[in-house]
C-alpha cells in the first residue's frame, strides 16, 4: 500500500509540477510581451492625458512661478523699496584697470577647482535713474496710457515683449535664497567675475522719455559704464548689455559694440543692428516674451479637436526691409480655403484674437517682421500651434541647446511666394507628424517662458548656459586684446565680417 501510494503520489507530483513549469513559462512569455508592447507604445504613440511638468522645481518651498511681466513688477518694486547698494557696501571698486587686472590674474591662478560650467557675474550697482526709477515709470503709466508707435502696437506691449532685460537682472539680484538657477551666481567684488551686467532698462527709456531726454540719458550711462575699470580693462568685451529692443540705445551704442549683446536677432537688413556690431560668436539671442498665455499638455488634448483651420496668421501685414515678404504672402494666401489672415496689432483685444486664432489652428505663419524676427513664433509655441517660419536669415534663440526642426517648419520665400505652394506643402504633412510636433511644443514651452522666480530649463537658465559656452573664448580676445601691439595686424576678425545680406525673394 504504501509503495503503491508513493508511486502514485510520485505521478501525481510530476504531473504538476510539469503543469506549473508550462504555467510559468506561459506567464513569463506573456510578461515579456507585455513589457516590449509598451516600450513599443511609449517611443512611438503620444499619451494625450499625459502633462509634461512645466519646470522641474528643486526647491518645493518657493512660490508658484509669476508669467506675468506686471504682475512681476509690481511684487519686485515692492519688496525692493528698501534696497541699498550691496554691491558698493560689500567691495569698493579697483583703483585701476591694472590693479583689477591683477587681482583677477591672481584669482585666476588660483581657480583650477572652480566649475567652469558655473558663471559669475558682477551686477553693476548703477544709479537709480538708469534702473528703478524707469522701472517705476513703467509701472505708474501702464494703467493710463494709450500711447502707440507709429505702426499701431501699444507702446508698453512692446515693452514687455522686450523685457529681457527685467527678468535677468531681477534673477540676479534677488536674495540667493529664493533663487533656483545654480549655473550663474552673483559675485560682490570684480576680480571674482566672469562677466559683468550692465542693469540699464534700454527699451523703456527709449518708449517712455522724450527724445532728447532720452538720448542725454543714453550718453550719461555710456559715460558711467565706460569710466568702469571693468570696462577699460577689457574694452567691454566681457559686459553683457541687454539691447532686444531693435531702436533702443541705438545712438551711442556703436560705442559698445565689443560688449556682448543680447538681442532678438542679428537683423541682416542693416537697418538696426549694423554689420560688424553683431555676430552670433560674441553676441545672443533671445526669445521675445510670448503676448498670450501659455496651453500646457491639457489645453492642447483640448483644443485638438477645435484646431480646424489649417494656417492662421494675425499681425501687421505691411512692415519695412525684410518684412516686405508679408504683404506678398498675403496675396497668395488669403482667398485659400482653410487659411486666416488678419491685420492686428498687439493691445489687449489684439491678445485675445491671436490666442483664440492660434489655439484653433494647425499652423501657424512666423514670417520676418522689420527684422528678421517676430515675436509671432513664441506666441505660436506657447500655444501649441506649429510655426511656420518664412524668414531666411532668422537667427533663433539657444540654438546649439534646441532643434528647431522637432517644432517648426522652415520655408524660403521663394517657394513661400509661388501661388498654391505653402497650402499644397502644409496639406501634405502626415497626421503622425504634427501630433508628434505638437507633442514637442509642450515640451519646448518651458525654454521660452519668462518668470519669477527664474526656472531651471527657462530662458533665463538657457541664457547663462549658452553664455558659459562662451565664456573661453571672451577670456581669450580679452588677454590677445591686452597684449597685441595696436594695428600690428592686419587679420580679420569678426569685427570686420560683412553681415548677412536678405535674399532678394520679394524684389
Amino acid at each position: 500500500m504504501a509503495g503503491r501510494h508513493f508511486r502514485l503520489f510520485s505521478a501525481t507530483s510530476s504531473s504538476t509540477s510539469s503543469s506549473l513549469i508550462i504555467t510559468i513559462l506561459s506567464l513569463l512569455t506573456l510578461t515579456s510581451l507585455y513589457f516590449l508592447f509598451i516600450s513599443f507604445f511609449s517611443s512611438n504613440c503620444i499619451i494625450p492625458n499625459q502633462t509634461a511638468s512645466l519646470s522641474p522645481n528643486p526647491n518645493p518651498n518657493s512660490p508658484p512661478p509669476q508669467y506675468s511681466f506686471v504682475a512681476s513688477l509690481d511684487k519686485f518694486l515692492s519688496s525692493s523699496s528698501s534696497v541699498s547698494s550691496l554691491s558698493s557696501q560689500l567691495a569698493a571698486s579697483p583703483d585701476s584697470p591694472e590693479d583689477l587686472d591683477d587681482r583677477i590674474w591672481k584669482r585666476e591662478a588660483e581657480m583650477s577647482w572652480t566649475d567652469p560650467s558655473v558663471v559669475r557675474v558682477y551686477v553693476y550697482d548703477m544709479p537709480a535713474k538708469f534702473t528703478y526709477d524707469l522701472l517705476r515709470m513703467f509701472r505708474e503709466t501702464y494703467r493710463e496710457t494709450t500711447n502707440l508707435t507709429s505702426n499701431g502696437s501699444p507702446v508698453h506691449r512692446l515693452i514687455e515683449q522686450h523685457s529681457i532685460d527685467y527678468w535677468l537682472w531681477s534673477d540676479l539680484i534677488a536674495s540667493e535664497s529664493d533663487r533656483l538657477l545654480k549655473n550663474v551666481i552673483r559675485v560682490h567684488r570684480q576680480e571674482e567675475a566672469d562677466l559683468f551686467y550692465i542693469p540699464f532698462f534700454t527699451t523703456i527709456s527709449f518708449f517712455l522719455m522724450e527724445k532728447q531726454q532720452c538720448k542725454a540719458l543714453y550718453r550719461e550711462a555710456l559715460k558711467w559704464v565706460t569710466d568702469q575699470p571693468a570696462w577699460q580693462r577689457s574694452e567691454g568685451r566681457d559686459h553683457i548689455l541687454p539691447v532686444h529692443h531693435p531702436w533702443s540705445f541705438k545712438s551711442v551704442r556703436r560705442f559698445m559694440k565689443k560688449a556682448i549683446w543680447l538681442l532678438p536677432d542679428m537683423d541682416s537688413t542693416g537697418n538696426w543692428y549694423k554689420p560688424g556690431h553683431v555676430w552670433l560668436e560674441k553676441d545672443l539671442i533671445l526669445p521675445y516674451v510670448a503676448n498670450v498665455d501659455f496651453c500646457d499638455a491639457r489645453c492642447v488634448s483640448e483644443t485638438q479637436p477645435k484646431r480646424r483651420t489649417l494656417l492662421f496668421f494675425r499681425g501687421r501685414l505691411k512692415r519695412n526691409a525684410g518684412g516686405k515678404i508679408r504683404s506678398k504672402l498675403v496675396e497668395v494666401l488669403q482667398d485659400n480655403e482653410g487659411v486666416t489672415i488678419e491685420e492686428g496689432s498687439a493691445g489687449a483685444a489684439g491678445k485675445e484674437s491671436a490666442q483664440t486664432g492660434m489655439r484653433r489652428s494647425i499652423f501657424c505663419l512666423s514670417p520676418a517682421g522689420d527684422t528678421p524676427s517676430s515675436a509671432r513664433l513664441f506666441d505660436a509655441i506657447v500655444s501649441g500651434c506649429i510655426p511656420v517660419i518664412v524668414s531666411d536669415e532668422l537667427e533663433l534663440p539657444f540654438e546649439g541647446i534646441l532643434d528647431y526642426r522637432k517644432i517648426a517648419l522652415f520655408v524660403s520665400s521663394r517657394d513661400a511666394v509661388q501661388p498654391g505652394w505653402l497650402v499644397q506643402f502644409l496639406k501634405g504633412i502626415s497626421s503622425d507628424q504634427i501630433k508628434e510636433m505638437q507633442a514637442n511644443l509642450v515640451k519646448y514651452s518651458r525654454h521660452f517662458l519668462y518668470s519669477s522666480p527664474s526656472q531651471p530649463l527657462g530662458p533665463e537658465d538657457l541664457t547663462w548656459r549658452m553664455i558659459a559656452g562662451k565664456l573661453l573664448n571672451i577670456k581669450l580676445h580679452v588677454r590677445r586684446s591686452q597684449r597685441v601691439v595696436k594695428e600690428s595686424r592686419s587679420l580679420c576678425t569678426c569685427e570686420c565680417r560683412v553681415g548677412n545680406n536678405t535674399k532678394a525673394a520679394m524684389s
